[in-house]
């Protein structure tokens, strides 16, 4: 990932006009001020990725401003100029955080070097920290757990696909590990250094959307107050993990297709586009295809998504990963019982744990794990442990009814749906948030179905 934001401080303005041309021949996004006092302004309203100033100026020379700008902003890679004879104030600078110095009068290719190499110290540091919260958090890509041809298929996609960058769109019920398999995409690529973006579009408000994909200028509307980087800009050099995509109001739509046409972002309230490099993964649990026919959902967006599709099956379709998955999740919560962890888990259980249909997929019986794991008393999971919905084969199986005299998948599909929003609703005494829950899908997508179905409030 390339600097994108450079903030030139120099009294001169001649230097100023010269910085500016070299940089922006490279590719750079560049503002200048006069003095230090105005560089603080800009530092305070706008997000730069690199500062370059002048050691002597008036009012503010280039180390009182070096000081105050790390105070605030620690991460910010500062860069001093000094002319022959100033050098040991270079070092002073440096010595008080500054990156480096260019010696004046310098070459252009001199100042593109010194850019280039703090650039990389970036890129390496970023990967020192990717690292370091791998370790701390143990991800690690086996944690996408399947032994059964299903997810075999999954894994050998996820590894051919993951070194391009092409678009990926990964579609299953909720609770498959969309996430996950987007991370290890992520992991797998030669991106993995750079950042790991992840945007539930369904759980932002339609009209805050734009500006945290996008960003804003300061003054484009109420409450921006200073310029903000939107989390596709976030991403840059890395992945953008669209969520719950089939949830993106129809005006967004429009512009996160002009997003990966163009690949550049364009602020709101802002004149000037951006060009950033990300890859995009798309994660829905919505039947797109569907949704584009119904016209809730452009054609156009649906096929720049689906460049690769990869579908997650659910576990009922999978039952060899249900004793994997739960052995991988008693190894990951053994730490709730550091004195007296679990061992295993007992046939009985386990024959409890295949015959339940698993309406949450994996998600669901991790949590089920975990649970157990804080109440098992002995050094085994057993039946007993688990929830009594699930020991109880009567209340585990779904008293769904399916229509009739006809075989539609597509007419039984909505019969069923219907059916488990209302039984939602009834459960929750008609709340809503805690009905989209349960149904494990967006508040917005229970709303709309409510009024596709004609369910009474």
């Amino acid at each position: 990932m390339a600097f994108r934001n450079v903030l030139v401080v120099d009294d001169e303005e001649a230097m100023r006009h010269l910085l500016a041309v070299i940089l922006r021949d490279r590719g750079y996004e560049v503002r200048t001020v006069e003095n230090g006092e105005d560089a603080l302004k800009e530092l305070a309203a706008r997000d730069y990725d690199l500062v370059l100033s002048d050691v002597r100026m008036p009012r503010m020379d280039g180390i009182g401003l070096l000081k105050r700008a790390l105070e605030a902003r620690p991460e910010l890679t500062f860069i001093v100029m000094s002319a022959y004879g100033t050098h040991d104030t270079a070092i002073e600078a440096m010595k008080a955080g500054a990156y480096d110095y260019v010696s004046k009068p310098f070459k252009p290719d001199e100042v593109v070097l010194v850019l280039r190499k703090a650039e990389e110290r970036e890129r390496l540091a970023r990967e020192n920290r990717r690292l370091r919260t791998e370790l701390a958090s143990g991800y690690r890509f086996e944690e996408v757990v399947g032994s059964s041809e299903a997810m075999q298929d999954v894994l050998r996609q996820v590894r051919k696909v993951a070194p391009q960058k092409a678009t990926v769109l990964l579609t299953g019920e909720s609770g498959t590990g969309k996430e996950l398999v987007a991370r290890a995409l992520h992991e797998l690529s030669p991106r993995a250094s750079f950042p790991f973006v992840a945007v539930n579009c369904g759980a932002i408000p339609g009209e805050l959307i734009e500006s945290e994909l996008f960003g804003h200028v300061r003054g484009a509307f109420t409450d921006a107050s200073r310029d903000k980087k939107g989390l596709a800009a976030e991403a840059d050099g890395g992945t953008l993990f669209l969520d719950e995509i089939g949830e993106l109001p129809p005006p967004l739509q429009v512009k996160l297709l002009r997003f990966l046409q163009e690949e550049e972002v364009r602020r709101v309230g802002d004149v000037r586009a951006e060009k950033v490099d990300v890859r995009v993964v798309a994660a829905t649990a919505r039947d797109l295809g569907r949704a584009v026919a119904e016209a809730q959902f452009r054609e156009d967006l649906f096929y720049r998504l689906n460049v690769v599709g990869i579908r997650l099956p659910p576990l009922r379709e999978r039952p060899g990963d249900i004793a994997p998955l739960v052995r991988h999740f008693l190894a990951k919560y053994r730490r709730l019982r550091p004195d007296a962890p679990l061992t295993g888990v007992s046939a009985a259980a386990l024959e409890v744990l295949h015959a339940y249909r698993w309406p949450g997929n994996v998600r669901e019986l991790e949590h089920v794990v975990e649970r157990a794991v804080v109440l098992a008393e002995g050094s085994e999971l057993g039946e007993e442990d688990l929830p009594a919905e699930l020991r109880s084969r009567e209340r585990s199986t779904p008293s769904l009814i399916l229509p009739e005299g006809n075989l539609s998948v597509k007419r039984a599909f909505r019969s069923v749906e219907e059916q488990l929003i209302r039984k939602a609703l009834e459960q929750t005494g008609g709340n809503r948030t805690r009905a989209a829950e349960l149904l494990e899908i967006s508040y917005r997508a229970l709303l709309y179905k409510i009024k596709e179905y004609g369910i009474a409030a």
